[in-house]
């Protein structure tokens, strides 16, 4: 009964697609619900994560205040950080590390049409995958579709926050430095990717997180058809 709700909710999610259309007409149906309010309540629950978690992202401190995805400096370097807290200069830290979180934020403002062009993709076989797959299964499979595409919308957007600050340069010449001292480990010179690949973490992470809360708390389910929808799991 479980599994057979979990595609249930995939297919709610994954409706454009034909193949999973097919699956949901197959389902038996259970008192007043219909395959349309599944689908349906399906399509609002991928709306509710892009709006909830995606979107929330590209706000002002959506990530440098959000401590699951906050950007930090690499941990090679988080000693030069700690110093500058330790000897009064809290504040210069954080403008730096806003810089880099600003720019992450400014970059996730690409992600939606990405997203939705990925869940419009799937076939059968991919969400038989899913179905069998652990909580963060769904999560996984955009990953596998979309960081590709991600990066490389994200890092142009990036690299322009950077440009206009020179933040890219200082970061360059810093880190040549200490790449040169003994004894420490290499840190990546490029600003840019690094970011990069630290917003598309800091992504795929807060989708896990709503794919999570929608498989397991009845408190996600914040309208009266996603109620409906989701008791059938429980």
């Amino acid at each position: 009964m479980k599994k057979s709700i979990l595609l249930v909710f995939l297919v709610l999610i994954f409706s454009s697609c034909a193949e999973l259309q097919q699956v949901v007409n197959q389902l038996p149906q259970t008192g007043p619900i219909s395959n349309t309010d599944i689908a349906s309540g399906l399509r609002q629950a991928l709306d509710l994560g892009i709006d909830k978690q995606v979107s929330k992202l590209t706000q002002k401190d959506g990530f440098f205040k959000n401590e699951l995805v906050k950007i930090l400096l690499p941990e090679e370097l988080q000693k030069v950080d700690k110093t500058l807290r330790n000897i009064g200069l809290g504040n210069l830290a954080d403008e730096g590390l806003k810089i880099l979180n600003r720019a992450a934020e400014d970059a996730v403002k690409e992600a939606t049409p990405i997203f939705v062009n990925a869940v419009k993709g799937i076939t059968f076989n991919d969400a038989k995958n899913i179905l069998l797959g652990n909580d963060d299964a769904a999560t996984q499979y955009l990953t596998s579709r979309t960081q590709t595409e991600l990066y490389n919308k994200f890092k142009p957007v990036i690299n322009n926050s950077f440009s206009k600050v020179g933040a890219d340069e200082i970061w360059s010449n810093l880190i040549t430095k200490y790449n040169a001292l003994p004894l420490t480990n290499n840190v990546n010179p490029d600003l840019t990717d690094y970011v990069t690949s630290e917003a598309l973490k800091g992504v795929y992470t807060m989708i896990a997180v709503e794919e999570k809360q929608i498989r397991t708390k009845i408190s996600s389910r914040t309208t009266d058809l996603l109620k409906k929808v989701f008791a059938l799991q429980d």
